[in-house]
Protein backbone atom coordinates (compact mmCIF):
# COMPACT_ATOMS: atom_id res chain seq x y z
CA UNK A 1 0.00 0.00 0.00
CA UNK A 2 3.12 2.14 0.75
CA UNK A 3 4.39 1.31 -2.58
CA UNK A 4 1.38 2.44 -4.55
CA UNK A 5 1.02 5.57 -2.47
CA UNK A 6 4.51 6.81 -3.31
CA UNK A 7 4.55 6.12 -7.24
CA UNK A 8 0.89 7.87 -7.14
CA UNK A 9 2.64 10.81 -5.40
CA UNK A 10 5.71 10.62 -7.59
CA UNK A 11 3.08 10.36 -11.20
CA UNK A 12 1.76 13.75 -9.70
CA UNK A 13 5.33 15.46 -8.81
CA UNK A 14 6.31 13.62 -12.17
CA UNK A 15 3.10 15.97 -14.65
CA UNK A 16 3.82 18.82 -12.30
CA UNK A 17 7.52 18.62 -13.80
CA UNK A 18 6.92 17.85 -17.08
CA UNK A 19 4.77 21.25 -17.37
CA UNK A 20 7.12 23.00 -16.00
CA UNK A 21 9.49 21.90 -18.62
CA UNK A 22 6.89 23.30 -20.91
CA UNK A 23 6.89 26.35 -18.36
CA UNK A 24 10.54 27.45 -19.20
CA UNK A 25 10.37 26.20 -22.89
CA UNK A 26 7.90 29.14 -23.18
CA UNK A 27 4.53 27.54 -23.42
CA UNK A 28 2.70 28.94 -21.03
CA UNK A 29 -0.56 28.78 -21.99
CA UNK A 30 0.14 24.55 -22.23
CA UNK A 31 1.71 24.70 -19.12
CA UNK A 32 -0.93 26.96 -17.44
CA UNK A 33 -3.77 24.27 -18.92
CA UNK A 34 -1.66 21.39 -17.56
CA UNK A 35 -1.67 22.57 -14.30
CA UNK A 36 -4.87 23.78 -13.98
CA UNK A 37 -5.84 19.68 -14.82
CA UNK A 38 -4.06 18.61 -11.88
CA UNK A 39 -5.08 21.44 -9.64
CA UNK A 40 -8.32 20.04 -10.25
CA UNK A 41 -8.00 16.42 -9.82
CA UNK A 42 -5.90 17.20 -6.61
CA UNK A 43 -7.84 20.11 -5.47
CA UNK A 44 -7.73 21.68 -2.12
CA UNK A 45 -7.29 19.05 -0.06
CA UNK A 46 -5.09 17.47 -1.64
CA UNK A 47 -1.37 16.55 -0.57
CA UNK A 48 0.39 19.78 0.78
CA UNK A 49 3.62 19.44 -1.42
CA UNK A 50 1.98 18.95 -4.19
CA UNK A 51 -0.80 22.00 -3.88
CA UNK A 52 2.63 24.10 -2.58
CA UNK A 53 4.32 23.19 -5.80
CA UNK A 54 1.56 23.30 -7.86
CA UNK A 55 0.29 26.55 -6.91
CA UNK A 56 3.43 27.92 -7.04
CA UNK A 57 4.37 27.08 -10.55
CA UNK A 58 0.31 27.68 -11.57
CA UNK A 59 1.01 31.75 -10.34
CA UNK A 60 4.50 32.12 -12.83
CA UNK A 61 1.23 31.09 -16.10
CA UNK A 62 -0.70 34.19 -14.61
CA UNK A 63 -1.02 36.81 -17.01
CA UNK A 64 -2.52 39.37 -14.39
CA UNK A 65 -0.64 40.28 -11.34
CA UNK A 66 -3.63 40.13 -8.82
CA UNK A 67 -4.48 36.41 -10.44
CA UNK A 68 -0.54 35.36 -9.90
CA UNK A 69 -0.68 36.83 -6.14
CA UNK A 70 -3.55 34.75 -5.57
CA UNK A 71 -1.80 31.81 -6.45
CA UNK A 72 1.38 32.77 -4.65
CA UNK A 73 -0.68 33.32 -1.49
CA UNK A 74 -2.54 29.24 -2.05
CA UNK A 75 1.26 27.69 -2.40
CA UNK A 76 1.77 29.60 0.63
CA UNK A 77 -1.55 28.48 2.38
CA UNK A 78 -0.39 24.95 1.34
CA UNK A 79 2.93 24.74 2.87
CA UNK A 80 1.32 26.43 5.83
CA UNK A 81 -1.48 23.84 5.63
CA UNK A 82 -3.55 22.19 8.09
CA UNK A 83 -2.20 19.21 10.59
CA UNK A 84 -2.42 15.83 8.99
CA UNK A 85 -2.22 17.64 5.47
CA UNK A 86 1.56 17.07 4.82
CA UNK A 87 3.17 16.77 8.26
CA UNK A 88 4.50 20.48 8.17
CA UNK A 89 0.92 21.43 10.18
CA UNK A 90 -0.21 24.69 11.40
CA UNK A 91 2.98 25.13 13.18
CA UNK A 92 5.25 24.32 10.57
CA UNK A 93 4.56 27.21 7.80
CA UNK A 94 6.02 30.63 6.14
CA UNK A 95 4.89 33.08 8.51
CA UNK A 96 5.28 30.30 11.00
CA UNK A 97 9.06 29.55 9.75
CA UNK A 98 10.39 32.26 12.13
CA UNK A 99 9.02 34.41 10.16
CA UNK A 100 7.66 37.18 12.79
CA UNK A 101 4.14 38.81 13.12
CA UNK A 102 2.16 39.04 9.82
CA UNK A 103 -1.36 40.76 9.15
CA UNK A 104 -3.88 40.42 6.74
CA UNK A 105 -2.51 43.37 4.48
CA UNK A 106 -0.18 40.65 3.37
CA UNK A 107 -2.75 37.77 2.71
CA UNK A 108 -1.53 36.06 5.99
CA UNK A 109 -4.61 34.18 7.65
CA UNK A 110 -5.90 34.32 10.98
CA UNK A 111 -4.17 32.58 13.62
CA UNK A 112 -0.36 33.03 11.49
CA UNK A 113 2.70 33.39 14.10
CA UNK A 114 1.66 36.22 16.11
CA UNK A 115 5.89 37.01 16.85
CA UNK A 116 8.12 33.81 17.72
CA UNK A 117 8.64 31.09 16.21
CA UNK A 118 6.56 27.46 16.11
CA UNK A 119 7.89 24.79 16.36
CA UNK A 120 7.85 22.39 13.23
CA UNK A 121 6.76 18.93 11.99
CA UNK A 122 9.51 16.36 10.97
CA UNK A 123 9.62 14.34 8.02
CA UNK A 124 10.92 15.05 4.54
CA UNK A 125 7.83 16.64 3.16
CA UNK A 126 8.18 19.26 5.80
CA UNK A 127 11.50 19.81 4.89
CA UNK A 128 10.87 20.18 1.35
CA UNK A 129 8.15 22.25 1.61
CA UNK A 130 10.40 24.13 4.55
CA UNK A 131 12.66 24.51 1.94
CA UNK A 132 10.50 26.60 -0.55
CA UNK A 133 9.69 28.94 1.97
CA UNK A 134 12.35 31.74 0.21
CA UNK A 135 10.98 31.13 -3.25
CA UNK A 136 7.50 31.53 -2.03
CA UNK A 137 7.87 34.65 0.12
CA UNK A 138 10.66 36.00 -2.96
CA UNK A 139 7.89 35.65 -5.66
CA UNK A 140 5.06 37.29 -2.95
CA UNK A 141 7.53 40.05 -2.82
CA UNK A 142 7.66 40.50 -6.69
CA UNK A 143 4.17 40.28 -6.64
CA UNK A 144 3.30 42.63 -4.48
CA UNK A 145 5.62 44.94 -6.23
CA UNK A 146 3.67 44.65 -9.77
CA UNK A 147 0.44 45.55 -8.00
CA UNK A 148 2.60 48.94 -6.81
CA UNK A 149 2.60 48.25 -3.07
CA UNK A 150 6.37 47.91 -1.48
CA UNK A 151 5.57 47.99 1.66
CA UNK A 152 4.20 44.10 1.45
CA UNK A 153 6.79 43.62 -0.77
CA UNK A 154 9.48 44.56 1.99
CA UNK A 155 7.58 42.36 4.72
CA UNK A 156 8.15 38.94 2.45
CA UNK A 157 11.53 40.10 1.27
CA UNK A 158 12.76 40.07 4.59
CA UNK A 159 10.64 36.47 5.01
CA UNK A 160 12.44 35.41 1.95
CA UNK A 161 16.02 36.08 3.25
CA UNK A 162 15.39 35.26 6.86
CA UNK A 163 14.29 31.93 5.14
CA UNK A 164 17.12 31.52 3.16
CA UNK A 165 19.19 29.31 5.39
CA UNK A 166 17.18 26.24 4.66
CA UNK A 167 18.60 26.53 0.99
CA UNK A 168 21.45 24.67 -0.27
CA UNK A 169 24.18 26.16 -1.60
CA UNK A 170 23.90 25.13 -4.85
CA UNK A 171 21.58 25.49 -8.12
CA UNK A 172 18.37 26.61 -6.96
CA UNK A 173 19.58 28.17 -3.70
CA UNK A 174 21.69 30.06 -5.73
CA UNK A 175 18.96 31.64 -7.54
CA UNK A 176 17.12 32.47 -5.36
CA UNK A 177 19.19 34.17 -2.99
CA UNK A 178 20.49 36.16 -6.06
CA UNK A 179 16.78 37.34 -6.59
CA UNK A 180 16.42 38.15 -3.09
CA UNK A 181 19.37 40.34 -3.69
CA UNK A 182 18.12 42.24 -6.92
CA UNK A 183 14.74 42.90 -5.59
CA UNK A 184 16.40 44.18 -2.23
CA UNK A 185 18.48 46.51 -4.68
CA UNK A 186 15.56 47.48 -6.23
CA UNK A 187 13.21 48.38 -3.58
CA UNK A 188 16.64 50.36 -2.20
CA UNK A 189 16.76 52.69 -5.34
CA UNK A 190 12.83 53.77 -5.24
Amino acid sequence: MAERREASADAVMTRIGQAVILLHGGDREEARNRFGELWSEIGESGDALHRCTLAHYLADTQDDPGDELAWDLRALTAADGPAGDSGAGPEGGGAAAGMGPIGPEDGARPGDGAGGTRPRAAGPESEALRALYPSLHLNLAEDYVKLQRPDAARVHLDRARRAADALGGAGCGHGVRAGIDRLERWLRET
